[in-house]
């Protein structure tokens, strides 16, 4: 971190930082991003809430403006040396723009487990990309090596202060855009973009308070402030990818220690739960990180019963894996508090599933997931739509335990909600005369009483699953036990449904995993 690395010498008072932030040249290359309102959110919450879109850049990600800010001051014998990088995400890109853009020759290392998608995006940058190791740190290791032997510069993704004033520059803007900010909330991976923000924003207007977010299976700025210094966590959830950091900065943790006025850890779900928020205000999908900071914003004015107050946030970056947003759509409203998912025990007879439902009253069902047994007991998983929230769902529990059932909120269960509810099925224990229909009927309140009225209560129902994706049509998997004598009048219910079905009875699926 020497000072022959820039042509100014490197930052270290608040003071200098703030000089080092104005004169940053970052917007050679960088865009000036919005700070955008979100108002179905505002009043949702109670507060005004505005949004960073940070997702606008030239790389949809905030990481350009401290790769640039770094790489541009470095020293003409440097520049024509080169730089090099590890990353397998923002940080990359980032490097790869800024050297196309100055003529300067970027070296990439990245994992060989990198996406193709990220690889490809580094090099259309004009980045030149090495493929090492099986994870960051055997990347990192390469790229110092490969400093060392060739005189490339190593640029890192947050522990240096020309990185850190390069990201400051958002929290200029932000001011500019609202100087009657109360509070903005920044998530925090390395540090780089919260230190930078907080330094920034304390010169200028100290009376806003800047909050830090992180995961909770990934905080390593709280590890460094319970230690009082930098410590090295075990390991890191790798949802929110982009800040999944193991050790903070030492100079990043400095000035998040002098300048944060406070800190704040979220779930994934309730990570996911921003990102619904997000898209539903701007139409933007935020990668999980990008969305981190938004989660902590409601979470922190939740906990502090923050009201009529103006927040602001940073959507950090929108380089997401199409294929996470599976997972994100399934555990948003799970974040929100806005579905509950339950383990409960009812009897095997016919007719009990349209009781169950009965009791759960006109509460939209999300999930249900059964498969025969035994004969007297059947245990399903199902999963109901909250508008209440926590008080909500005890009622709900209240109300079933009440009518006699069992019940177990799983709603915080991890395991259950990663692996369990995916896996409820399997062979019954003794053979059954079944038969499978698949079903599409219309997504409005009671349309699945209805299904159970007209079918449910007249034949044991020996497999149900029904998942809500959202859409105008439900779909339902469910057997049935039927003698041949049954088929006739079955099929004159099927008629009065109403609903589109299919024989699935002959389904190889079916028969290799279920029947």
């Amino acid at each position: 971190m020497g000072d022959d690395l820039s042509k100014h010498k490197l930052p270290k008072t608040g003071a200098e930082y703030l000089r080092h932030i104005l004169r940053a040249p970052v917007y050679e290359v960088a865009s000036i991003t919005e700070l955008q309102d979100m108002p179905r959110l505002s009043e949702r919450i109670g507060n005004q809430v505005q949004l960073k879109r940070e997702d606008r850049q030239p790389v949809h990600s905030f990481k350009l403006r401290g790769a640039y800010n770094m790489v541009a001051s470095l020293t003409e014998e440097q520049k024509r040396a080169g730089v090099i990088a590890a990353s397998a995400g923002n940080h990359a890109q980032g490097i790869a723009l800024s050297g196309k853009h100055l003529g300067i020759k970027a070296i990439i290392v990245m994992p060989k487990t990198t996406p193709d998608i990220k690889v490809d995006a580094v090099r259309s940058f004009g980045g030149e990309v090495v493929l090492h190791g099986s994870n960051f740190d055997e990347a990192k290791a390469e790229a110092e090596r490969l400093s060392k032997e060739h005189g490339y510069t190593f640029v890192p993704p947050f522990d240096h202060p020309l990185v850190i004033a390069g990201q400051g520059t958002i929290g200029m803007e932000m001011l500019q855009q609202n100087g009657h900010l109360d509070y903005i909330f920044v998530q925090v991976g390395g540090g780089g973009l919260a230190a930078g923000v907080a330094v920034l924003v304390k010169q200028l207007m100290p009376d806003i308070k800047v909050i830090a977010v992180e995961p909770e299976d990934s905080c390593c700025l709280k590890a460094a402030l319970d230690a009082g210094e930098p410590v090295v966590l075990d390991q890191v959830s790798m949802f929110a990818d982009g800040v999944a950091v193991k050790r903070i900065g030492d100079e990043t943790f400095r000035l998040c220690n002098e300048y944060l006025d406070g800190h704040i850890t979220v779930s994934s779900d309730e990570i996911c739960a921003a990102v619904k928020d997000i898209f539903e205000d701007t139409r933007a999908i935020a990668e999980p990180s990008g969305a981190l900071a938004l989660a902590g914003l409601k979470k922190y004015a939740e906990q502090h019963d923050l009201k009529n107050q103006k927040l602001g946030t940073i959507l950090s970056g929108a380089n997401t894996n199409f294929h996470g947003l599976r997972y994100v759509s399934e555990r948003c409203e799970l974040g929100e508090k806005r579905e509950g998912l339950l383990a409960v025990t009812i009897p095997e007879e016919p007719g009990a599933f349209f009781k169950f439902c009965q009791v759960i009253g006109g509460r939209a069902v999300t999930e249900f997931n059964y498969r025969y047994n035994d004969d007297s007991l059947a245990n399903i998983f199902v999963g109901v739509r909250l508008q209440g929230g926590q008080e909500e769902l005890d009622s709900i529990i209240s109300d079933l335990r009440s009518a006699g059932y069992p019940v177990i909120d799983l709603s915080d269960d991890e395991m259950a909600k990663q692996h369990i509810r995916y896996m409820i099925g399997g062979k019954p224990s003794k053979p059954l005369k079944e038969r499978l229909y698949s079903f599409e009927f219309p997504e409005y309140p009671g349309a699945l009483l209805k299904f159970l009225s007209t079918l449910g209560t007249h034949w044991n129902i020996s497999l149900f699953n029904y998942r809500n994706h959202g859409m105008d049509y439900g779909r339902v998997l469910c057997g049935f036990e039927l003698d041949e004598s049954d088929l006739t009048r079955f099929s004159e219910h099927l008629f009065e449904l109403d609903y589109p079905y299919k024989d699935e009875t002959d389904n190889p699926a079916y028969k290799f995993f279920l029947s």
